[in-house]
């Protein structure tokens, strides 16, 4: 096996972290304009292995050439979150000057040094380099396998490399990294002395060299993300498509058409049963029918927990917002494939500015149904998802601090984040819990609710809430199963997502299936005479993203290479949150659609 040098498409932009700035600074892409022989900074970042993405440590953690003094670039809360800790090296590039196998530093390793190259090497480690907001990646050394008996295993660490950078007039468009014509030094004992390299009581001599060589390019500027996206580092596996998407589209129409027309034509012909001739109000309808319609004075009972079921439903609006937002900024071409972390800050921002609509929700509709403790209902509302995320955050970025991970948040940025939170996020909460109480109205229910519930006949068990939510969350996981195959490649590997329109296609035919899957399993659940759907409308379709977390385990064991106590956690730590951010999301969305039914089919009935 050999690892060589290649390119990737990617990059990095200023974005400046909690204001609302931020949202106009994702479009901008400022162009720097060089003169012949001005300096353009290299950076060093960071190094990680192959396999494992979100494991990273800072460049000068190896033992490399380095300045006395290290400088440090300011850097976005994106790119911090990015893992992103940029240094200046001591590579010196000047604009459209070639060099040819300049020194770079000539350094003495000790034994303990050389061991820790061949540990990084072994474990396939990459460095990344930035020039002028774009990124340079290759991997440390060399390995190569081969033979069984004898078996032989070579490790070799590039100790040149060849920067290969393309400018058009006064600006940079593209660079990467080659070892094509060079040759590794072998880190074995016993190598004596070859390519720069000197052994002697127990140390090793190695010299560094560069070359630059600049290439002229006919692509603008403006153009360059073209260039960065059309050619990679990581080895490309996604390829397009269209023919999953068509096929899942289809299946997803006919599933949505069957649904619509079987319950459009069992509504008809209980509409045509149930609504007598005489005449009257609901209450006084025949008592002797069964079905949806014999529990018409209890189906708006409000249901227990009512304050966990409002901020259910808050926090699941405020996602549904916050996953629309993303969505249509990336459309719009904010997101670039050569920015660090603009996601990751827009995410931040807007779920801190959405807040006032989980508040709003949540406290409106615990107002109608009835609730006393809209204070706790607020309290409850901002921390349902906050205290989980806050959780499972100290768990991985202790992990990450324990490594040594540039991963790990800085003090500074966790008092930004916290901030942002304490200033912005947790007081528009209140704001928007304060407007939804006052301008609450009432709940507005078809049929009085009598005093004394009905007794619920025993279900068949096809009608257990376990089915249930097997059904509600396996129908709507098979319509966005493919796409979720790319999204956990673009997260969790080497990916690029560039494929927005038909993320924005798939995300509406998951709240689509949701809703209708939703409504379809309450008629089922109101024609067996059973009242309690305030929570089995949100439990059937939200559970969903239990679906989305085994096929994370799914993916990490058989689709991935991760491995290592700090990537797992990480990865198994952030699914958790995924898969709980779509049963809040999916869970609002199917309540809401189940509520609308159930008023639509009880209005329907002709009452005076």
């Amino acid at each position: 096996m050999r690892c060589g040098i290649g390119h990737l498409p990617g990059g990095c932009q200023r974005t400046m972290g909690l204001h609302c700035v931020l949202i106009l600074c994702l479009f901008s892409g400022w162009a720097v304009g060089y003169k012949q022989g001005d300096n353009v900074t290299l950076y060093v970042n960071k190094v990680g292995p192959y396999h494992n993405p979100q494991e990273t440590y800072h460049y000068y953690t190896l033992p490399v050439c380095r300045p006395e003094k290290v400088h440090h670039k300011s850097l976005s809360l994106g790119e911090v979150l990015d893992g992103d800790r940029m240094a200046e090296s001591l590579y010196y590039i000047r604009f459209r000057e070639n060099v040819e196998k300049k020194p770079l530093c000539t350094l003495t390793l000790s034994e303990k040094q050389v061991d820790e190259l061949r540990e990084a090497i072994e474990e396939l480690f990459y460095f990344e380099f930035v020039l002028d907001d774009i990124p340079i990646l290759g991997f440390v050394g060399y390995i190569e396998e081969s033979g069984f008996l004898p078996h032989s295993h070579k490790v070799g660490l590039w100790t040149h490399l060849d920067f290969n950078i393309e400018y058009n007039g006064d600006t940079v468009i593209f660079a990467n990294v080659s070892v094509k014509d060079v040759k590794p030094v072998p880190l074995e004992e016993g190598v004596g002395s070859v390519g720069g390299v000197g052994v002697g009581g127990g140390s090793l001599v190695v010299t560094h060299t560069y070359s630059v060589r600049w290439f002229e390019s006919p692509l603008p500027h403006s153009r360059r993300a073209e260039r960065l996206r059309d050619y990679s580092f990581f080895p490309k596996t996604l390829e397009i498509h269209w023919l999953s998407i068509i096929n899942s589209l289809v299946l997803v129409v006919l599933l949505l058409g069957f649904v619509i027309i079987i319950l459009m034509r069992v509504l008809k012909n209980d509409f045509a049963r149930y609504n007598v001739e005489e005449e009257g109000g609901c209450d006084d309808l025949d008592q002797g029918d069964n079905g949806w319609k014999i529990i018409h004075t209890d189906v708006f009972r409000f249901p227990p927990y009512k304050s966990l079921l409002c901020a259910v439903l808050g926090v699941g609006a405020q996602f549904l917002t916050l996953a629309t937002g993303i969505i249509l900024m990336a459309l719009l071409g904010m997101f670039n494939v050569h920015r660090h972390g603009a996601i990751n800050s827009a995410a931040i921002v807007l779920y801190a500015l959405t807040s006032c609509v989980s508040g709003y929700v949540s406290c409106s509709f615990y107002t109608q149904i009835n609730g006393q403790r809209w204070v706790w209902n607020i309290i409850l509302t901002s921390s349902l998802f906050s205290a989980p995320l806050f959780l499972t955050w100290s768990v991985v970025n202790s992990i990450h601090w324990w490594s040594g991970s540039t991963q790990a948040l800085p003090a500074t940025t966790v008092l930004l984040i916290l901030g942002a939170w304490v200033l912005v996020g947790f007081p528009l909460t209140v704001i928007g819990g304060i407007v939804g109480k006052n301008r609450a109205g009432s709940f507005q229910a078809p049929c009085r609710t009598r005093n004394i519930a009905r007794q619920i006949p025993t279900q068949p068990w096809y009608k257990h809430a376990a089915v249930h939510m097997a059904i509600g969350g396996f129908l709507p996981f098979s319509a966005i199963s493919v796409e979720l195959y790319y999204i956990f490649a673009t997260v969790w590997g080497r990916e690029h997502y560039t494929l927005y329109g038909i993320l924005l296609c798939v995300f509406a035919i998951l709240l689509s299936v949701g809703a209708c899957i939703s409504v379809a399993l309450t008629y089922f659940l109101l024609s067996g005479e059973d009242h309690r759907w305030w929570w089995r409308s949100v439990l059937s379709t939200g559970s969903t993203g239990l679906f989305i977390f085994v096929y994370s385990v799914f993916y990490y064991r058989n689709r991935s290479s991760m491995s290592g106590l700090v990537q797992s956690t990480e990865f198994f730590g952030y699914s958790l949150l995924t898969a709980l951010v779509f049963s809040l999301m999916l869970g609002s969305v199917s309540f809401w659609a189940s509520l609308a039914f159930i008023r639509y089919i009880y209005r329907s009935l002709k009452m005076d």
